[in-house]
């Protein structure tokens, strides 16, 4: 099966506490077992972000809350070509879906690690070659929210 396929397949499997990553082409390969990767360096990045969207867009059961590097938010086309382009696709895939969040790269990569041990954890490794581009999505339960879990527990 190919990446989205295997995504696909996923998906009813995935709920909260499970994360989809999107990185560029340099995010290393990571060994802890509760980190699957997956080849998308076929796809484009814009490409791949839809396949994401879409699937997320389909699901009854899952949202995400989106971060991405707070590093990227210092880059420009002298230090990186492309990033104007790469945000003007990631605005069109993701702009409307809700806000990004900006977090240090090394605090979401603490975070993956925290939750790999206990979760699946699903990297999905374009081919993308501009630094602190990988996106985030923690994936939360679409029916329920945290004021009725609140309520619950009060």
């Amino acid at each position: 099966m190919d990446w989205k396929e295997q995504l696909h397949t996923m998906m009813p499997l995935l709920g909260h506490r499970n994360w989809i990553v999107v990185t560029d082409m340099a995010y290393p390969l990571q060994t802890n077992p509760g980190v699957l990767t997956l080849d998308a360096t076929v796809d484009d990045f814009p490409t791949v972000l839809r396949t994401i969207r879409g699937e997320l867009d389909g699901a009854s059961h899952v949202v995400a809350h989106v971060y991405r590097d707070s590093e990227q938010l210092r880059l420009d086309e002298r230090l990186c070509p492309g990033i104007t382009s790469y945000r003007a696709g990631v605005d069109e895939v993701i702009g409307g879906y809700g806000a990004i969040k900006d977090l240090g790269h090394e605090d979401l990569i603490l975070r993956l690690d925290e939750v790999s041990r206990l979760y699946r954890v699903v990297v999905i490794k374009s081919g993308l070659t501009i630094p602190y581009t990988s996106l985030f999505f923690e994936l939360d339960c679409r029916y329920w929210d945290a004021d009725r879990e609140a309520a619950i527990r009060s």
